[in-house]
């Protein structure tokens, strides 16, 4: 028994041993911080993005035509508002509402960049009105903000990249590299025929550039508990996106002789049986880059958990959402209160993490319901992206400019939940990722797609002065 005891004490210290090795040995993988010069900006940069709020280009549905006025004038206002820009770059439009700017560069051998926004934004409740400080497109600006709907996602990078092209334009700056202006206009329903189709486009022209960098990441301000840091999240990747239709069909009947399987109850059943059992956590790219760039800027506690996944991986996996999520979101059924339907359907939704695809989350709704339900796919579809480089020289690049804007924030590489348009650009670029350094707090998180959605002045100026420092990097 002894003998026992000791060798189970001599276990407890050799893990110990370890977890504590593990943990003072994890070095942090932040880059020294630099400078960037000063960027003097004129005075209109905020009444230019309100001007760009008040055009309602809005996405609905897949199904519905984009809003012609809206959009065209939305066109014609950024012709106007940034003249040399429309005079020096070439513009296409992709298929009549999508742009696509080229700021032709001066070495051909060099790889071009490209940089995208979106131009379309998501419906307002008509119910929230009341409840904003100020209507969603009147582009209001107050003693500190821009309010209006597309401030944060995604007009509010759009202007602000057209702003530092302008910008470098009176300058007279002449890239080296060619860089892209991709600005689709469906992103808010998926992207088919904006995003989707600038890369095809791209493609067939034979581009293949060295990086391309969309909305999806963010400054973090008092979201990451252990740090009171900025956190920057540069997203390497994303989730898939896939909604399954479940559908119950009986042959009815009255309410009061209820089948022993109602057509409801059924439904309600695989519903619960779905949430009941989730797919697992897992430790997968990105999200080991995650722990190994924010565990060293971390207190005791948290740096231990995350120099020891193998250990804590349960704990830190949730936190991070490091799993495929279902959600039931819609549910429709019954015409009357005292008929039993004879159909019932309800739509689940799945955001895929990598390594998983729509094709294992059916045959796992399959597994996890009744045979008599039927499943099927419904919607915009795609699976989860590629993982982009930490080791690449773009990915340094943009580390670097991050962390000479923000010195005492933090970079971290992660995966994004959403979808984005970037999701189309992997075939054509080298590296795609997601960042544009909007701040969140807890306070603004909300506000995307959200009531009082705004950015702030001082945060609008650090996108322009981003856009402009990375751009001159890349050259």
């Amino acid at each position: 028994m002894k003998k026992l005891l000791r060798i189970i004490g001599l276990a407890i210290l050799a893990l110990i041993a370890v977890v504590l090795v593990k943990t003072f040995t994890m070095s942090s993988k932040q880059v020294p911080a630099g400078s960037v010069e000063t960027v003097n900006l004129p005075n209109d940069i905020y009444e230019n993005l309100a001007g760009a709020i008040r055009y309602k280009t809005i996405s609905f549905n897949e199904e519905t035509e984009p809003d012609s006025t809206a959009f065209f004038g939305l066109h014609r206002y950024l012709e106007q508002t940034f003249p040399l820009t429309h005079s020096s770059l070439e513009l296409e439009k992709i298929n009549d509402y999508s742009l696509l700017y080229t700021w032709q560069g001066s070495d051909p051998s060099k790889k071009p960049i490209i940089l995208m926004s979106h131009q379309d934004v998501v419906p307002v409740d008509e119910p929230t009105l009341n409840d904003w400080e100020a209507g969603p497109f009147s582009g209001k600006i107050t003693a500190n903000d821009i309010i209006g709907r597309g401030t944060m996602d995604d007009k509010g990078t759009l202007v602000a990249v057209m702003e530092a092209v302008e910008l470098m334009l009176e300058q007279s700056f002449q890239p080296k590299r060619t860089i892209y202006l991709a600005f689709g206009h469906d992103e808010e329903v998926g992207g088919p025929n904006g995003a989707a189709a600038i890369a095809k486009h791209l493609k067939s022209k034979g581009v293949q550039a060295a990086m391309t960098l969309d909305e999806g990441g963010f400054v973090a301000e008092g979201l990451v508990p252990g740090t009171e840091n900025p956190v920057a999240m540069i997203n390497l990747a994303e989730k898939g996106f896939a909604s399954f239709k479940l559908i119950v069909e009986t042959n009815g009947g009255h309410s009061s002789a209820p089948p022993e399987e109602n057509t409801i109850g059924m439904l309600a059943q695989a519903i619960v049986d779905l949430e009941g059992n989730q797919r697992p956590y897992k430790l997968v790219k990105p999200i080991d880059y995650q722990l190994e760039y924010l565990g060293p800027e971390m207190p005791f506690m948290q740096r231990m958990a995350f120099a020891n996944p193998w250990l804590f991986k349960s704990l830190i996996l949730e936190a991070l959402n490091a799993h495929t999520t279902t959600a039931p979101t819609i549910v429709d059924g019954g015409v009357k209160n005292n008929v039993i339907p004879t159909v019932a359907e309800a739509t689940i939704n799945f955001r895929i993490l990598p390594g998983e695809t729509i094709a294992t989350v059916q045959k796992h709704i399959e597994q996890t319901v009744s045979d008599k339900i039927k499943v099927e796919p419904v919607g915009f579809l795609t699976n989860p992206s590629p993982v982009s480089s930490v080791d690449s020289e773009n990915f340094k690049i943009l580390e670097q400019t991050i962390r000479d804007m923000y010195p005492d924030g933090i970079v971290v590489p992660g995966l994004v939940g959403g979808g984005t348009d970037a999701r189309y650009f992997y075939e054509i670029s080298d590296d795609v990722y997601r960042f544009y350094p909007i701040k969140l707090a807890p306070d603004s998180m909300e506000r995307f797609h959200g009531i009082d959605e705004k950015i702030s002045k001082e945060n609008y100026k650090e996108i322009v002065e981003f856009a402009y420092h990375l751009i001159k990097r890349f050259n």
